[in-house]
C-alpha cells in the first residue's frame, strides 16, 4: 500500500523553480518510492548508485555517466559519487530546465556539505524522515505546528483523536514506510534488517573497520537515554569505548539523521543556562525495538514511557515543518537554576514554550516555569502543555492544554 506523503505537493512545486532538487533524509523513509510515485507517467527516468557499475562510472567519468543518463533524471543514493556534483553544477549553470535533476541520499549531513560547496544557490535541499501522524492517522494536511486557536481547531478537523494506549501502540509501531505499509508485516524482524543494513553500509562507509557488533550495541545504549541530556561518558562506559570514541560515533549518527539534538535556548539576557543538548532518535518504533520493549502496554508502564513519548513528540512537531519543506528553530530551556521547559520553538518572532506529559490531565503548575523566558530578549508568544488529553483545552490565553494527537 503506497502512503502519499505531504511532501509530495512541495518536491512538484520546489522543481518549477530548481534545476535540481536533493532530497535528503534516514535510509529507507521513503525518499526514493516517493520520488519514483512522481515521476510515473514523465519522461523522468531513474538511475541508481546502488549499482556498483553505476557507481563505478560516475565516480570515474562523471561527465560520461551524465551522457549516458540525461535529464530529467533521477539519482538515487547519490552520496556514492560526490563527484557527480561539480558536473551536475556544469549542466545547471549551462541551462538545465527546472526540475532536470532529483537526487536522493541518505548521508545528509555529508550530502549538505557537498551541495553547498558545489551547488550554493543552484539546488533545493529537502529533508524527509519518517511517516508523521498526520501521514498515517489523517489526511496529510497540517502544515507546520502553530499555536493559534484558528490553527489548532483546523488541525483537529484533519487528524485522527486516540486515547492513551492508542499513542503508546502508535510510538511503539513507529513510522517507517516499509513495516507501516503492509509490505514487512514483522515489525522486529524489519528493525532487526534495519539496523543490519545502515551499519554493513552506512556506517563501514563511514567508519572503516568499525566493530559492527560494538556498535550495535553501542546504538542500543543511545536509544535508552531518548530525552535525557547528552551524557557521553555514561554511553561510552556502557560499551566499554572512551569517550572519543562514543563521540566520533554519536557525530556518525547525527550524519545519518538516526538522531537529532535539540540545542539549549539562550542570549545574552538568560546567562544561567546550561550547555549540554538533549538527544532524540528520527523514529521511535526503532528506539523500542532497541529497548527491548515487546508491546504497547510494556512501553506505556515501562521506564522509560515519559522520555519516549517526549521523543515521539518532540519529532512529530519538528515533522511537521519538515513536510513543509521548511526549516525549524527548536530548542530546549534549563538553567543552573533547575528552571526547565520541554521545548521552545522560535517562530515568527516570539518564543513558545511547551511541556509534554505523560497525563490526562495536567496541572497547572507545570507552566510556572514559562514565565523565565520573559526575562530574555526575545518576547515571549503561546505556551501549550502536550499531553495525553482527549480535546484542545486552555489554562488561560497565553497557555493551551493541546492533546499530542493534534501535533
Amino acid at each position: 500500500m503506497f502512503i502519499h506523503r505531504t511532501l509530495e505537493r512541495k518536491i512538484l512545486e520546489i522543481s518549477e523553480d530548481y534545476s535540481c532538487l536533493l532530497l535528503i533524509g534516514p535510509r529507507q523513509v521513503g525518499k526514493t518510492t516517493v520520488l519514483e510515485h512522481l515521476m510515473e507517467g514523465t519522461p523522468r527516468t531513474k538511475v541508481t548508485l546502488d549499482d556498483a557499475e553505476n557507481r563505478r562510472l560516475a565516480k570515474n567519468d562523471p561527465a560520461l555517466f551524465l551522457e549516458l543518463h540525461p535529464a530529467p533524471i533521477l539519482i538515487d543514493e547519490v552520496q556514492y559519487a560526490p563527484e557527480l556534483f561539480a558536473y551536475i553544477k556544469i549542466k545547471v549553470d549551462s541551462g538545465a530546465t527546472p526540475g532536470s535533476y532529483w537526487l536522493t541520499g541518505s548521508q545528509a549531513f555529508h550530502l549538505m556539505e557537498l551541495a553547498q560547496e558545489s551547488l550554493a544557490g543552484r539546488t533545493a535541499i529537502i529533508h524527509m524522515s519518517s511517516l508523521s501522524q498526520a501521514e498515517m492517522y489523517g489526511d496529510g494536511i497540517t502544515g507546520p505546528l502553530s499555536l493559534t486557536l484558528d490553527n489548532l481547531q483546523e488541525r483537529a478537523a484533519h487528524l485522527t483523536p486516540c486515547s492513551p494506549i492508542e499513542m503508546y501502540k502508535r510510538i511503539w509501531d513507529g513510522g517507517m514506510p516499509g513495516h507501516r505499509s503492509g509490505k514487512y508485516k514483522d515489525r522486529d524482524v524489519f528493525y532487526s534488517s534495519y539496523i543490519q543494513t545502515y551499519i554493513n553500509r552506512d556506517v563501514t562507509d563511514m567508519i572503516p573497520g568499525v566493530d559492527k557488533l560494538l556498535f550495535a550495541d553501542f546504538i542500543r545504549a543511545a536509544a535508552c537515554r531518548v530525552g535525557q541530556l547528552l551524557n557521553i561518558h555514561d554511553i561510552a562506559l556502557d560499551i566499554g569505548v572512551s569517550d572519543d570514541t562514543a563521540k566520533r560515533w554519536l557525530q556518525v549518527l547525527e550524519k545519518s539523521e538516526i538522531i537529532f539534538f535539540l540545542r539549549p535556548y539562550s542570549n545574552n539576557l538568560l546567562k544561567r543556562t546550561i550547555k549540554t543538548p538533549k538527544m532524540y532518535f528520527f523514529d521511535t518504533g526503532l528506539v523500542t525495538y532497541l529497548t527491548r520493549y515487546s508491546s504497547p502496554e510494556i512501553l506505556m508502564n515501562g521506564a522509560i514511557n515519559g522520555a519516549i513519548l517526549e521523543n515521539y513528540t518532540v519529532a512529530e512537531i519538528r515533522k511537521t515543518w519538515f513536510n513543509d519543506a521548511k526549516d525549524c528553530l527548536l530548542h530546549y530551556y534549563r538553567d543552573k537554576d533547575s528552571n526547565e521547559i520541554d521545548m521552545v520553538i522560535e517562530s515568527n518572532g516570539k518564543l513558545h514554550p511547551l511541556e509534554i506529559k505523560k497525563s490526562t490531565n495536567p496541572g497547572t503548575e507545570l507552566v510556572s516555569a514559562f514565565k523565565i523566558l520573559d526575562k530574555g530578549s526575545v518576547p515571549r508568544g503561546v505556551g501549550a502543555i502536550l499531553c495525553l488529553r482527549s480535546e484542545l483545552s486552555a489554562i488561560d490565553r497565553e497557555s493551551l492544554i493541546l492533546p499530542i494527537w493534534m501535533v
